[in-house]
């Protein structure tokens, strides 16, 4: 027995040992393959860059490093032009920017419609607020509505213009690594066919949605509200060039004009559970919660698309703070990488403005395989990002807890306090809207308005004279300006946001009256 027992531990044991070494073997042998396969691919004349998605950002992004003479191979889901109601407006900001990379051209073509500012509404007043003529912006202030979907095709358009591009339609199933770091990507063809692309680098630009930016790094987009919206057809605008933002409750509601004959109506809800669009609780809920909200000169074009049938599309509001990636070979922008609340409709500006710094500092670069120089390049950009990201993302979301209706008085101060800050006029409404349109990216020049802003409501709290609950209502206000600020001073970085230099340096490198 005993014989019998030692003969069947030495079978276990070779059994295991063969297992292991032909697994092993298997292993090196595939990776000695793709290895091959990605030297074969640069041989013949293979991609330098693998961009995953062709939304603004993938589309751009490509036209850009094409320019700088880099072949591109851009892999797209679904080529057909999107239907979406995020991604409508171009800020200022957003246009200079276009300009700086030779895509202005894009907003062209596309009925795109001319935004001269904000038209604000509150407890049955209202007041415009224009982005400022500054001499200090070298470029036309103002910005752009348009649909999403046409902007998104004139930038494929332009991408694959270009003789280096190869714009693909196939769905990114994996990437694939060697020893840490990133070589292509796996996916799936038009045909169906799983096949493989190789390159030096591989940039993630696909999305909110994104399932490749799970193993790149510990981001986790929170969901902070809900987006409904629907277009109004055949319908204009009193005012076509400004935003219709409306202060209604629970939170916000706002119409502007994506073309010369649609009108996009859109709202906030905070709650998970929705009314169903199906069964018409949705449209019911609009016409008897929301629309009874909207001023009157304004509800005929609010309640249009309803009484028509317009789609309702649903969408979530996300935020996430940026990270770099963990793995050498890849890059993450877009909302893959960053993602703020929608409601100042910043978010393609700072994707622009990311394109523009990573591509000036690619460009050097001979070889985009050095992951070392890449490494270093990485770290430059999420520092250089910062004046007009960390503006932004501070913005977004701060303006969109002053837009929550409530009923504690310290809130609503701070929520009345705003509006009547925007309807003030002279240097406190134009100083506020060159931040909001990208025209001045300084963060501390936004830590000054919300503190004004803040110090104003509690004026307002104590006014005609203080009284103990008033001055706790203050302190509670005071607070919540803190609360808004501190996690972004956190996130971002105090330094870097609070480096006057910085933004100065932002502004003479990439904002300044340079023609491309």
């Amino acid at each position: 027995m005993a014989f019998v027992e030692v003969c069947l531990r030495m079978l276990l044991v070779f059994v295991l040992s063969w297992t292991i070494f032909h697994v092993t073997n298997r292993k090196k042998k595939k990776a000695t393959k793709l290895a091959d396969v990605a030297t074969e691919e640069r041989r013949e004349g293979g991609p330098d860059v693998i961009i995953v998605g062709a939304g603004v950002g993938g589309s751009a992004l490509a036209y850009a490093l094409a320019k700088d003479g880099r072949r591109v191979h851009v892999i797209e889901r679904d080529m057909r032009e999107p239907v979406r109601m995020m991604g409508e407006f171009m800020q200022p900001g957003g246009r200079l920017l276009l300009s700086k990379l030779g895509l202005q051209d894009c907003l062209e073509e596309i009925d795109a419609q001319k935004s001269t500012g904000l038209r604000l509404f509150k407890d049955g007043k209202e007041t415009v607020a224009c982005f400022p003529v500054d001499t200090n912006f070298p470029y036309e202030p103002s910005g752009r509505f348009f649909h999403n979907g046409r902007f998104v095709q004139r930038l494929r358009q332009k991408a694959s213009s270009l003789p280096n591009v190869r714009l693909e339609e196939g769905t990114v199933r994996s990437l694939i690594e060697e020893k840490g770091v990133v070589k292509g990507v796996t996916y799936k063809n038009s045909s169906g066919e799983e096949t493989t692309s190789f390159a030096p680098l591989t940039v993630v630009c696909d999305g909110c949605h994104s399932n490749l930016r799970r193993s790149l790094n510990d981001n986790n987009a929170e969901v902070t509200a809900y987006e409904i919206g629907y277009i109004s057809r055949n319908c204009r605008l009193e005012q076509p060039d400004k935003l219709h933002l409306i202060m209604a409750k629970p939170s916000f509601a706002m119409l502007y004009q994506v073309s010369s004959t649609d009108v996009r109506c859109n709202f906030e809800l905070l709650s998970k559970n929705l009314p169903s669009v199906s069964n018409g609780e949705m449209a019911s809920f609009v016409k008897n919660s929301i629309a009874p909200q909207v001023p009157l000169k304004l509800r005929k074009t609010f309640l249009k698309g309803l009484d028509e049938g317009s789609h309702i599309k649903i969408t979530q509001a996300k935020r996430m703070p940026a990270t770099l990636s963990r793995k050498k070979g890849v890059i993450v922008l877009g909302d893959a990488f960053n993602m703020r609340h929608p409601v100042i409709a910043s978010g393609m500006m700072v994707l622009l403005s990311d394109i523009l710094i990573l591509s000036r500092l690619l460009k050097p670069l001979g070889n985009l395989g050095d992951e070392n120089k890449v490494s270093e390049v990485m770290k430059s950009f999420y520092v250089l990002r910062k004046p007009m990201s960390a503006t932004v993302n501070t913005l977004g979301d701060s303006f969109w807890q002053v837009l929550i209706a409530s009923t504690d008085e310290a809130k609503e101060a701070m929520r009345q306090g705003c509006f009547d800050y925007l309807s003030s006029g002279g240097f406190r409404t134009s100083g506020l809207m060159a931040l909001i349109g990208g025209m001045n990216p300084r963060p501390l020049s936004l830590f000054y308005h919300l503190f004004v802003i803040s110090l104003s409501s509690i004026g307002q709290l104590l006014s005609p004279f203080p009284t103990p609950l008033r001055v706790w209502h203050s302190l509670r206000l005071l607070d919540l300006c803190l609360k808004m600020l501190v996690p972004h001073l956190k996130a971002e970085g105090i330094g870097q946001m609070l480096s006057p230099t910085n933004a100065a340096a932002y502004r003479k490198s990439y904002m300044a009256a340079t023609v491309v």
